[in-house]
């Protein structure tokens, strides 16, 4: 299996493989460098807290409860001296384990029940009462003073009523004056902590953690490799649709669910590949179909510009006819590259084009009016049934277009009445057009490829311009979320009917 170092495969492997190694490597630092520390730190710390504890209820008469409470808790040592270094009362966290095993009269105790009172040993310092509750006695025998005590006292004396505290590679101290239960004057309070008690445990830990470290990096280099792999398929499935893109042998298969984004892509790259590929069919249908329609204006006008030069232009009357040829085959030459631009627009997708609010009512008499305008010397009649008060959102540039080739089309095969109706109503809340003409009608098996592009052109004997009027009419409605429709028997001319939603 060869291996590539700059693969997306490779890359998340040993990215992962370095994220792993840089997590153990802080696990490293904090258990078994820092460890001590912050060890220490935090025994400091919750030391001191209990220190002030037995200050602040050191003038309580259940002191001596509260002390052994909080050395149990902390595993601290204390000692209630008075000034002189005498000891008052002491304890230390073996004490305060033995202390709350005493018995009382509600028997909670940590004891077995079944175990007799007389069965437990008893230290030197504490006695039993005649309800069988054990209590400290204040005289009697206590551990000895810590070693150092007298310089502990000198610094104490020295800060007068301020706290002092302390530490050495091992121990940590502190001390204040607090006012103790029972005494008149004011007592002395010690309380220490052992700080090396983690050492023992840091090469047992560094042992621990060497065994993980082996066990979880190789089971996170196979665990990331088969990772890097799942993540690497899709991604070179994602490569080659890329490098397919607009290819008749395009692969659409991918196989989804890994990623949203992956899937997302792939979706993305499939729309792409089939937008190029329509677009380079239409470029290609644009070349073979209308390279024709240019050539057969181009070769009249080249043809009649001949003529006039050579014969026709020492004859006024004649060439003026010939110049009025050129006129007219320039005017469709320009109408048909207008168009071809119009439907490549349209088709690409151009999204710039503004909706807004607009009086279809309003629009479709302008065009009507245009075409009164344009026909009236040829006796063609425009029937005009208009609703007003009829509003849709869209654009009027491109709705006016549509319309215009609709009643055009509609001239260019209307009967010798030369008439075409126009008609604008509301049905189920649509806006709807009809443009009728009274021609020949058009065959049933045509009826369906008429919004085809150049389909009138190649089949209809060359009656419209280019064969982009009604294609151009049906990609414009789409664009305005409508439909377009044609109805029509052959003798008995045509309806075309566009219908838009009311606004």
């Amino acid at each position: 299996m060869r291996i590539r170092p700059k693969s997306f495969k490779t890359k998340l492997w040993l990215y992962f493989m370095l994220f792993a190694a840089l997590i153990f490597s802080v696990l490293w630092l904090l258990q078994t460098v820092f460890l001590q520390s912050f060890y220490n730190d935090m025994l400091i710390k919750n030391t001191r807290k209990a220190a002030e504890r037995i200050a602040e209820n050191s003038s309580n008469e259940n002191i001596t409860d509260i002390i052994d409470s909080i050395t149990l808790d902390n595993s601290i040592l204390v000692f209630v001296t008075d000034t002189n270094g005498s000891i008052i009362y002491s304890s230390d966290e073996y004490k305060g384990a033995h202390q709350k095993n005493r018995i009382n009269g509600n028997r909670d105790i940590d004891l077995k029940d079944t175990a007799d009172i007389d069965d437990v040993e008893q230290p030197d310092n504490i006695e039993q009462s005649d309800n069988g509750k054990m209590k400290n006695k204040h005289t009697g025998n206590y551990r000895n003073l810590p070693y150092g005590y007298e310089k502990f006292l000198a610094q104490l004396n020295e800060t007068g009523d301020s706290p002092i505290e302390y530490s050495t590679d091992s121990i940590y101290v502190y001390g204040t004056y607090i006012d103790y239960y029972g005494t008149d004057n004011k007592a002395i309070l010690y309380v220490s902590t052992t700080l090396d008690a983690v050492g023992s445990a840091v090469s047992i830990i560094r042992i621990q953690l060497a065994w993980v470290t082996v066990l979880s990096l190789i089971a996170g280099f196979i665990f990331s490799w088969f990772i890097a792999k799942s993540f690497d398929k899709p991604v070179a499935q994602l490569y080659v649709k890329a490098n397919k893109l607009g290819e008749n042998d395009y692969p659409k298969e991918f196989k989804k669910g890994f990623c949203t984004e992956l899937d997302e892509l792939s979706d993305k790259l499939d729309t792409t590949s089939d937008k190029l590929i329509e677009s380079r069919n239409f470029q290609m249908e644009l070349l073979a179909n209308v390279s024709h329609d240019l050539r057969t204006p181009l070769t009249m006008i080249k043809g009649y510009a001949e003529i006039i030069k050579d014969t026709s232009w020492e004859d006024a009357e004649q060439c003026s006819a010939d110049i009025a040829v050129i006129v007219r085959e320039t005017d469709r030459l320009t109408n048909l590259v207008n168009e071809i631009l119009e439907y490549s627009e349209l088709k690409m997708g151009d999204n710039s084009d503004v909706f807004e609010r607009l009086d279809l009512s309003a629009l479709i008499s302008k065009v009507c009016g245009s075409f009164e305008a344009l026909y009236r010397h040829n006796d063609e009649t425009i029937e005009k049934q208009i609703e007003d008060g009829i509003f849709v959102k869209g654009n009027s540039s491109r709705l006016e277009r549509a319309v215009y080739n609709l009643i055009d089309n509609a001239f260019r095969h209307t009967d010798e009445s030369r008439k075409v109706t126009v008609r604008l109503y509301s049905a189920d809340n649509k806006a709807r057009i009809d443009v009728i003409d009274h021609g020949n009608g058009i065959p049933e098996q045509e009826i369906e490829h008429i919004w085809d592009r150049y389909y009138t052109f190649r089949q209809r004997k060359g009656k419209g311009v280019s064969g982009l009027g009604l294609a151009i009419v049906k990609q414009t409605v789409e664009m305005h979320n409508g439909s377009c429709c044609a109805q029509s028997s052959e003798g008995m001319g045509s309806t075309f009917r566009i219908e838009l939603d009311k606004y």
